[in-house]
């Protein structure tokens, strides 16, 4: 049993000694395209970071990954009667339409 954990512990080790680290100045030119897009700065948020991410360690500007999955969950769920909600309902039904027709922000990520 100890001579298969070892052997598991030296794959590992071989796995994290292939890994590159990451390339810090393509994650700058990423946030200089983010920048120049059609949007304020930083409006994306968490997003922004995870593109740079992705950007940094894999070290290519217009990488996509081929494996991915999204899943996107609506409702209503009382917020908008209990008037803490910064949209009316109707804008919950109107907002999965878009996504199930390619016009969210969600899309341009799953592609």
């Amino acid at each position: 049993m100890l001579l298969k954990r070892v052997g598991k512990m030296d794959k590992l080790q071989n796995i994290i000694e292939k890994i590159k680290k990451p390339d810090l100045s393509l994650a700058k030119q990423a946030q200089a395209r983010l920048d120049s897009l059609t949007k304020p700065r930083g409006s994306l948020g968490r997003l922004e970071e995870l593109a740079k991410q992705v950007v940094s360690i894999t070290g290519n500007l217009s990488h996509k990954i081929k494996k991915k999955a999204i899943v996107v969950m609506a409702a209503d769920h009382g917020v908008v009667e209990e008037g803490i909600s910064a949209y009316p309902g109707e804008v919950t039904g109107q907002m999965v339409y878009n996504f199930l027709n390619g016009g969210a922000a969600i899309n341009v990520l799953a592609r």
